[in-house]
């Protein structure tokens, strides 16, 4: 993967052009490393909601992703959230996902929470995303933002590990959060 200048921003073309073990993401034409590899809570957490969503939807018109998938929001902006839901089929090819998921889930980890907090809730915000959701495995808890009319995320709902969200983007969907952090196998 190439050093970033400051005034040197690099596009989905460049993007292709890096080798395959050199996982990154585009944010504004800026190149964020996405190594390390996330911890085993991250994954576990990734692998219990993915499982969950697929369950989830399996008899509906919308469907789950996870990363890695790359997400084509610009030309300058490609990147690969943990989970997301896309609801229009015309937005899945072959090359990844053109355009904006309808919700987007990041669990957060010490090496991306900044990110997924400030640089990928921007441009999130910007391309349309309806709702977005972070997962804090070490707090067990989740934050979601939604869109409003102007095309803005609301100020924020916190989620306590007890609680479950119902996804305001998709109807009759509801994630119970017990699950995704494993507090009921660990109970039971």
């Amino acid at each position: 993967m190439p050093v970033q200048e400051e005034t040197n921003l690099y596009t989905y073309q460049d993007y292709l052009s890096w080798p395959d073990e050199e996982r990154c993401e585009l944010i504004g034409g800026r190149v964020y490393s996405m190594t390390p590899a996330p911890n085993t809570k991250h994954q576990r957490i990734a692998l219990r909601l993915g499982s969950y969503l697929e369950r989830a939807f399996r008899d509906k018109p919308c469907e789950p992703w996870m990363a890695p998938t790359d997400v084509i929001l610009s030309d300058c902006d490609i990147v690969q959230p943990d989970l997301f839901v896309i609801c229009n089929p015309e937005k899945v090819k072959d090359r990844g996902i053109e355009g904006a998921p309808d919700l987007v889930i990041e669990i957060l980890s010490p090496a991306t929470a900044r990110k997924d907090r400030w640089e990928k809730k921007k441009l999130y915000e910007k391309a349309g995303v309806k709702e977005y959701i972070l997962i804090d495995p070490d707090g067990a808890y989740a934050e979601r933002y939604l869109l409003d009319q102007d095309g803005l995320f609301d100020k924020g709902e916190m989620f306590d590990k007890q609680e479950t969200i119902n996804l305001r983007s998709i109807n009759e969907i509801d994630i119970p959060l017990v699950v995704i952090f494993g507090i009921e196998k660990q109970n039971g």
